[in-house]
């Protein structure tokens, strides 16, 4: 092998771990998103409301490795995404869990979808300023009007789409 041919396979190797980003087995590679590349997908799960309804939930949120969005957003699990008993508010109850020693205070907004294909009216729901002690974990609950005519089967699941911590 000449050795222009083992320069060009160098600089190849270094082309793609340069763009694949290298970074173990939490690497995203290149994808777009909300606040810059890869994604980091919390949870999916179904559960039944308390009105009987069954909604399901899942948690997503874009951003860049190793930011502190990317680590709130591993901090946030969706418990349930359900209608109110009254009929009134979309509901989600999320658990953020703080892994680390120092206290965070957590923003996170989540969006609640309808299956594909069908068109539901924009709906999102805010935590603010959640404050988690390290090594502990919360609950809240975040809300939104219910602007729809039906009992709000038309929304299946809900998603995080900003989950951002600062110290606090």
């Amino acid at each position: 092998m000449k050795l222009r041919h083992v320069r060009a396979i160098a600089v190849f190797g270094i082309a793609v771990v340069a763009l694949t980003g290298a970074r173990g087995s939490h690497g995203a590679g290149c994808s777009g998103g909300h606040g810059g590349s890869g994604s980091s997908n919390n949870s999916s799960h179904s559960s039944s409301g308390s009105d009987g309804n069954s909604s399901s939930s899942s948690g997503s949120v874009s951003g860049v490795g190793g930011s502190s969005r990317d680590r709130a957003a591993r901090d946030v699990k969706i418990d349930e995404c359900a209608l109110s008993a009254d009929g009134k508010n979309l509901v989600a109850k999320v658990t953020v869990s703080n892994n680390d020693s120092s206290a965070y205070l957590y923003d996170v907004t989540l969006q609640f979808k309808g299956d594909a294909g069908k068109t539901v009216d924009l709906a999102l729901a805010k935590v603010e300023d959640l404050r988690v002690e390290g090594g502990g974990s919360k609950s809240a609950e975040a809300s939104t009007p219910y602007t729809g005519s039906g009992n709000g089967s038309e929304y299946t699941r809900c998603e995080v789409t900003f989950a951002d911590r600062t110290i606090g």
